[in-house]
């Protein structure tokens, strides 16, 4: 069961955790971004043709980093808010392969989508929105985390595509102003433009997944959960709690919606004596019955 997605409520709340969290935010995006733009430029600088390994370097680079975003907004969930630069590194190191072969996957099939026809890369992008949560949460495997992510959006598919525009257009707009700048500046200064652009688009993309994932799961990123290891119910969607670790996808049988409540015992229907309150409880013959124990029905 997925929850109902509100694209104004994402966005708002993408900003609420960049402008609170700068602090750690930027500096991890500029240590990553600082290595692959100085990676990607000198490959490039070097021969066109290395672009392409360039072209590898970027996406490692951003499954990397969104990896981390996912810990920290995990963090928030469970209301812990003083992650540092290091811990967001850390908290890739269990899942650094699998992040990095669903980035390459993600970032391949949505380019050649994009190159072919526009329209299927759109879609592959709205569809695996939230690999990178999945991958760093769930851990079902490189390909299942694709299909959980499809699971994930259907149904929601227009209001995901539409935070996806909204951060996707944020990112042009300052790598178009950056990339002027830079290319005004010369070879260095188009780097450094790069470097910058990323740092400050990253953290933007990295939570809007990752915000998105919470959202689907019925529980608002940043609004703090029911206990550690868990998502809980956020204010805005009314879903129910869901384990973290679930890898199918389906709600557990105590937040079933058609789970039926235990009934507390009637006070009218008090266990017999020496019985267990758990067990099955027979009918005391009466007093008067024949056969019966003397005293049987009476209260010892």
């Amino acid at each position: 069961m997925t929850g109902q997605v509100n694209t104004g409520r994402v966005v708002r709340e993408v900003f609420n955790i960049y402008r609170d969290q700068a602090a750690v935010l930027l500096p991890a995006a500029l240590v990553v971004f600082a290595i692959e733009g100085l990676i990607r430029g000198l490959l490039t600088a070097a021969s066109p043709i290395l672009a392409i390994l360039g072209f590898i370097v970027s996406l490692t680079a951003v499954g990397l980093y969104r990896g981390m975003v996912v810990q920290l907004v995990a963090d928030l969930q469970d209301g812990r808010r003083d992650s540092s630069v290091g811990d967001l590194f850390r908290s890739v190191v269990p899942v650094l392969v699998p992040l990095i072969l669903a980035s390459l996957l993600f970032g391949l099939g949505v380019g050649i989508g994009l190159v072919l026809l526009i329209v299927p890369g759109l879609i592959l992008a709205t569809i695996w929105a939230v690999v990178s949560p999945v991958v760093v949460l769930e851990r079902p495997g490189v390909i299942a985390a694709f299909e959980r992510s499809r699971k994930l959006v259907r149904g929601n598919a227009g209001p995901v595509f539409g935070v996806i525009v909204v951060f996707v257009l944020i990112f042009v707009v300052v790598a178009l102003i950056l990339s002027a700048i830079g290319a005004a500046l010369g070879p260095v200064g188009t780097i450094v433009a790069g470097i910058i652009s990323s740092v400050l688009t990253a953290p933007l993309l990295g939570l809007a997944g990752t915000v998105l994932y919470f959202e689907l799961r019925g529980a608002p990123a940043g609004l703090g959960a029911s206990g550690p290891g868990s998502v809980g119910v956020g204010t805005g969607t009314g879903g129910p709690a869901v384990d973290p670790g679930t890898r199918s996808g389906g709600t557990s049988p105590a937040a079933s919606p058609g789970a039926p409540a235990e009934s507390p015992r009637s006070p009218a229907q008090p266990s017999a004596p020496g019985q267990s309150a758990s067990g099955p409880q027979s009918p005391a013959p009466p007093a008067d019955r024949p056969g019966g124990e003397p005293g049987a029905g009476r209260p010892g």
